[in-house]
């Protein structure tokens, strides 16, 4: 009896032990499960965690770039109110000066409503000159690195006493300007000149060849300067050129001196040429003054002014004088960059 106990008891291990066995097992494909998942969620969360850092990095770095972008907008209107204080009077000024690195685009009329009728050294009366006058002139500046050119054209129609009209001698100019002659409130050019051929009513069927050079300088409310030209062969009716026959036409010399006033207001010794002829050796001295008005725009500038000129030297001058001669100009400018 006591043999069987224990192999009942046996037994019923062995019953027991295998039920209690597949719970187990399945216990551990349950554990398997779970720790899958575990490790699922364990290789998520870093991504989770990973991409929350991200965001919370990128949501700094966009705020730390608005923020400077903000700051930067805020330095550059700034900044632009300063060069906005500063370019309104620079354009001011710059309205006035030929020489200044800007787009240009001048449309000029001028009547020479009489001349000069008195009697030459050779018993002959002063000839008269073209009645009027509308001018084009395009400036359009190429900017270099250590230096700057200016190509000036120059376009006239003119009509003379007879009524007769046509397109006078076109001038090229290209007034060539080094960085290191530009001292800031000034600066000096040199280049050169050309005039094409016009229509013989009104002009000379010739080509000219030459130079212009010009200096400028600003100083407080003046600015003022010089420009010479020279050429040879051709002949510009406007020029009071004397009939001596010589291919060699007369120095140029055109002085200038402006005056600012307020609200945009100037005053001007305007567009007076002195003449020298070489072969003669006598002077045309002009006279003229201009008042104009600047008006300064966001980008650009209109410079609108009218003029009077008359002879002042011109006894022993053997081409035409002008007596009384009215100019009105509407220019409008557009600095580079």
């Amino acid at each position: 009896m006591s043999r069987q106990i224990p192999r009942l008891g046996l037994v019923l291990v062995m019953i027991f032990g295998a039920q209690t066995q597949a719970p187990a097992l399945s216990r551990a494909e349950t554990d398997t499960d779970a720790f899958a998942e575990e490790l699922s969620a364990a290789t998520e969360a870093p991504e989770s965690e990973y991409s929350a850092q991200d965001s919370e990095d990128q949501d700094s770095e966009k705020q730390a770039s608005e923020e400077e972008t903000a700051g930067g907008e805020e330095s550059s209107g700034d900044g632009d109110d300063s060069v906005s204080e500063i370019s309104d009077e620079d354009r001011a000024t710059m309205a006035l000066d030929s020489t200044a690195s800007q787009w240009s685009f001048q449309f000029a009329y001028q009547i020479s409503s009489d001349y000069h009728d008195d009697e030459l050294d050779d018993g002959s009366t002063r000839p008269a000159g073209n009645t009027d006058f509308l001018q084009v002139r395009v400036v359009a500046p190429l900017a270099f690195k250590s230096f700057t050119i200016l190509p000036r054209v120059t376009l006239r129609h003119y009509e003379n006493a007879k009524g007769e009209s046509g397109i006078g001698n076109t001038e090229i100019f290209g007034l060539i300007i080094p960085k290191s002659w530009d001292w800031g409130s000034g600066r000096f050019g040199i280049g050169p000149l050309v005039t094409l051929p016009g229509s013989e009513k009104v002009s000379k069927d010739e080509w000219g060849y030459g130079f212009a050079t010009a200096a400028v300088n600003g100083s407080g409310n003046w600015f003022y300067g010089i420009l010479l030209t020279q050429t040879w062969q051709s002949v510009q009716p406007d020029a009071q050129v004397p009939p001596t026959g010589s291919n060699t036409n007369p120095l140029g010399i055109a002085p200038f001196l402006n005056y600012k006033l307020a609200r945009g207001w100037y005053v001007s010794n305007g567009d007076m040429i002195i003449q020298y002829d070489w072969d003669t050796r006598k002077w045309y001295v002009p006279i003229a003054v201009r008042v104009g008005k600047v008006f300064i725009g966001e980008k650009s500038s209109w410079n609108v002014y009218g003029e009077y000129r008359t002879s002042l030297a011109y006894s022993s001058w053997q081409g035409s004088a002008v007596k009384n001669a009215y100019r009105f100009n509407v220019t409008y400018s557009l600095p580079v960059g």
